[in-house]
């Protein structure tokens, strides 16, 4: 069994985190912070890929069978930050980082059988950036998969950590109201898209499943009109935020929701284009990887900071591992950090503690995965 970390790598990790909490990049972007993270590691004697298409990159340590794989999501939001907008790590993407490349420093002497695989994951945010990672093929030989996320605190305090995090599904829908601009002063020329848009709103709030099932829909986006406020725009933009806890649940949901601006289209007699974007499946949580993070839990820090597996509305792309390679055993463990106000929120924040908590916990996972999954 490992130790817990010392404060020497207590205080070298802490600078690693707040290089890359100041250092932010947008999903796609993030160029410098690959760049820092294979320099770091190259230069501790770990093997690093990288890849001529994307960002994002993977480490590994030790070599033959089991591969255990964990994946740490590396992008940063795009949202007003005290009056500017700005990539802001928002969402704790930056201790994930720092979470694994401590593991890894923890590690890296420590593999004496399998192979332990770190992919450092662009593109969460958007939902399409482990879809790109499993293209690359570097899961396809992939036994285990352990992911990590920080959790707010009305989901999970300080010093508790949950061996299962349940993602909920989402998808994104973007459309357009297509048509001609009229004059203020003759309203009868034109459909005022402002007029469409409000009523889709109204209307998709009307959408009723059954109260067992958790379910959402939000206009999160819409724009219509111009600096001249004499013109009624005949033209505007809209997108959706759709969640469901269940997989079927959220396909029922998007069902409903295109019948909805059907409606909306015969009621206003107006063209509207609209396509779905970045599908995030709900979680496939595999027993087997649940119960080596709750016992790496128990080992490292004792029955006091296990927490019972936990259902969240959120979702995250680390699912999408487990729908495009279901032979892959993977949970995500969920760390209590006292984050506040929450998760997207562009003042959040945390606990630093929590880095270690989920550091030492998280290698003690992976040697127990490579020593009992032969």
């Amino acid at each position: 069994m490992l130790g817990k970390t010392n404060t020497n790598l207590e205080s070298r990790i802490l600078d690693i985190f707040h290089h890359l909490h100041t250092h932010p990049e947008i999903s796609w972007k993030e160029t410098e912070t690959t760049a820092f993270i294979e320099d770091l590691l190259k230069a501790e004697g770990v093997r690093t890929y990288t890849f001529d298409d994307c960002t994002g990159l993977v480490a590994e340590i030790g070599s033959g069978k089991p591969v255990v794989a964990v994946r740490a999501d590396i992008d940063a939001l795009w949202q007003e930050v005290n009056g500017s907008f700005q990539a802001n790590h928002s969402c704790g993407h930056d201790a994930h980082m720092s979470i694994v490349i401590g593991t890894i420093l923890k590690l890296k002497d420590a593999v004496k059988n399998g192979t332990v695989r770190f992919i450092f994951q662009p593109a969460e945010e958007t939902g399409s950036g482990a879809l790109k990672m499993v293209k690359k093929g570097v899961v396809d030989d992939v036994d285990y998969l352990f992911g990590i996320h920080l959790r707010p605190v009305e989901e999970l305090p300080f010093g508790k950590i949950t061996p299962a995090v349940h993602h909920g599904a989402v998808a994104f829908l973007k459309g357009k109201v297509i048509g001609p601009d009229a004059h203020g002063a003759r309203p009868h020329q034109g459909t005022n898209a402002i007029d469409v848009l409000s009523s889709l709103n109204k209307q998709l709030k009307t959408i009723y499943f059954s109260p067992f099932e958790p379910y959402s829909v939000k206009m999160t986006y819409m724009e219509a009109g111009g600096q001249n406020l004499n013109i009624i725009p005949g033209s505007g933009r809209f997108g959706l935020d759709v969640r469901a806890q269940k997989n079927s649940v959220l396909l029922d949901l998007q069902k409903s929701v295109e019948h909805t601006i059907e409606q909306i289209i015969q009621l206003y007699d107006v063209k509207i284009d609209y396509e779905w974007r970045d599908f995030t499946p709900g979680a496939e949580v595999s027993s087997e990887a649940e119960e080596f993070i709750r016992q790496g839990i128990l080992q490292t820090h004792g029955k006091d900071m296990l927490a019972e597996p936990l259902i969240t509305s959120g979702s995250d792309d680390f699912h999408c591992y487990t729908i495009k390679r279901p032979n892959i055993k993977a949970a995500m463990m969920g760390i209590g950090a006292d984050l506040k106000p929450g998760l997207h929120h562009p003042e959040m924040t945390f606990n630093k503690r929590a880095i270690f908590l989920g550091m030492d916990t998280l290698a003690q996972t992976v040697l127990l995965a490579l020593e009992q999954g032969e």
